[in-house]
């Protein structure tokens, strides 16, 4: 029952930010919404899908053929390749955003070594395209959230057999005949779920977008609480943009409509990858070195480099360490929190198999489909709520009122991690106890165990990996989370996000180099684990030791 409870729980605390949400649409937006639907949501709501559609393409058109160039040839550097397409995923977009506008802007190196070569005399002379663009932008975003297809699409690539593929090339088909009419349609599902992810995160997305000057939803809404003052207009903003994450989950969903199709036309024989020669296997390498180069190594070198050159290591910001601190110690404790509540919530289904607790398990994953920027203004409400009974309940015992317990402290931020990551551990926990047979329990009940001592005998042993998957990924996304920590903050709290964002505003970014090559290098951790797992899947797939 205690496990029960905590699903509950957990769907309770997962949905509180939409009901509060709803509550402050619903108050008094006096003229300001007429404005807003005038000359603000047009705007917004144009840019907006123009930047879900170029990301769409551009990680699509990226993500698709890098995994299926790894997973079809054989060429030279296939191997390391196929380990550092996925790295991109471990740079922030808005770190990514401040470093190309440092390399591409008009006093950039780029186009200052143009100028020293053409004899030009100032941007005047000359067309360059601006990355402070909508253009710039999906550039920016694509080359760094291609890897969300990438790794959908090669998982699918990989597992797929011969059964199809080896008639077609009997009878003359090419490998592009084979990957448009075969192995495209049987990775749909996989990439339709790719691409949605990739769409989510752009839709949280607000320091690289703001730095490039695009005024999505997103930071409309942004503008619209904190620079217009309209808690009300943002929520109703907000509303909105819930209708188009719905819209894109539904997307998602249709795309995967076929999916019992794709998994039963695989067989045990794993298709070989074709041997490249001559001048095409190099172009297979160029093509998969690009993407990583721009969506990794460039920003990556260039902050290591900003390090070097301003002596960030030397003269060492004091205030980093307790930035660094505040991080993760904030990190540290939602990720304890999330994982509590998701693997209790899957242990609750496995012992009880009750519709409510199963509904609760599916809703309380939710959270990763809502911005950072909607969620922070909807747990406004409800942070509010409880602090203020908190007080009233204080005062009627006859002490003082505690003031804003958890609106006003970091623990709105937890929270909100809390809230958004859930579904990570939820994800994890179901993937690690499905591998656990129910023989077990079986077993364990005839012996006289409890739910309690089977968890601790038999459950946690044996999903001891998905525990640590699910913690080191929940750990890295709070590092790098900026919207809602951004709106919820407490005063004169900072994170490492929050650091790099303000020297970002001051127009210095260099300076927090140090703090963003620190995101950077710990989010490689389980980018690298990701390719590992994927790997090992696969071998065991093709029967390898």
């Amino acid at each position: 029952m205690a496990l029960g409870a905590v699903a509950v729980a957990a769907t309770l605390l997962a949905l509180a930010p939409f009901f509060g949400l709803l509550f402050e649409a619903l108050a008094d937006t006096s003229d300001i919404w007429s404005h807003l639907a005038r000359y603000v949501l047009p705007i917004a709501l144009g840019q907006t899908a123009l930047l879900l559609a170029g990301v769409a393409a551009v990680t699509m058109m990226v993500g698709i053929g890098t995994a299926w160039t790894v997973t079809t040839f054989e060429f030279p550097g296939r191997d390391t390749m196929a380990w550092l397409l996925p790295l991109p995923l471990a740079i922030p977009t808005y770190i990514v955003a401040y470093v190309y506008v440092d390399i591409l802007d008009a006093l950039g190196p780029v186009q200052s070594a143009l100028r020293a070569v053409f004899g030009w005399h100032s941007a005047a002379d000359y067309w360059f395209p601006d990355v402070r663009s909508l253009g710039g932008t999906i550039f920016v975003i694509g080359f760094v959230l291609y890897p969300y297809v990438y790794l959908a699409g090669r998982a699918m690539f990989q597992t797929q057999g011969t059964l199809l593929t080896e008639p077609a090339r009997v009878l003359g088909a090419r490998p592009w005949e084979l990957a448009w009419r075969i192995s495209l349609p049987l990775a749909r599902p996989a990439i339709a779920v790719g691409v949605a992810l990739a769409l989510l995160e752009t839709l949280n997305d607000i320091g690289a977008t703001e730095y490039l000057g695009v005024q999505t939803l997103t930071l409309s809404i942004f503008a619209t609480w904190l620079n217009r003052g309209s808690l009300a207009g943002a929520a109703q903003m907000a509303c909105l943009m819930l209708l188009l994450v719905a819209a894109l989950i539904g997307l998602e969903r249709y795309g995967r409509r076929r999916v019992d199709v794709a998994g039963s036309v695989q067989d045990a024989c794993l298709a070989s990858r074709i041997a490249l020669a001559g001048r095409a296997r190099w172009l297979a390498l160029v093509a998969c070195i690009a993407p990583v180069l721009l969506g990794f190594l460039l920003p990556a070198g260039y902050l290591a480099r900003e390090v070097i050159v301003r002596g960030l290591l030397v003269g060492f910001d004091p205030d980093l360490f307790r930035y660094i601190l505040t991080t993760v110690t904030l990190a540290s404790a939602a990720t304890a929190i999330t994982l509590v509540l998701g693997f209790s919530a899957v242990v609750a289904l496995r012992h009880l198999k009750h519709p409510l607790i199963a509904a609760s398990v599916n809703v309380a994953g939710i959270g990763y489909a809502v911005p950072g920027t909607v969620l922070a203004l909807g747990l406004l409400t409800p942070l509010v709520l409880v602090d203020e009974s908190i007080n009233a309940l204080t005062r009627a015992l006859g002490g003082p009122g505690v003031g804003l317990l958890l609106a006003g402290s970091a623990a709105a931020i937890i929270i909100a991690y809390v809230i958004r990551f859930l579904a990570i551990a939820i994800g994890f926990a179901q993937a690690g106890f499905a591998r656990i047979s129910q023989e077990f329990d079986e077993v364990a009940r005839m012996l006289g165990a409890g739910p309690a001592e089977m968890a601790h005998t038999i459950h946690l042993p044996l999903a001891r990996p998905a525990i640590l998957g699910a913690a080191l990924l929940i750990f890295v996304d709070c590092l790098k989370e900026l919207p809602a920590t951004l709106l919820l903050r407490p005063l004169n709290l900072e994170t490492l996000s929050t650091y790099i964002y303000q020297f970002a505003t001051r127009g210095n970014f260099e300076e927090g180099s140090l703090a963003a090559l620190i995101i950077v290098m710990v989010g490689i951790v389980p980018v690298l684990l990701m390719t590992r797992y994927t790997d090992i899947a696969t071998m065991v797939g093709r029967g390898e030791n």
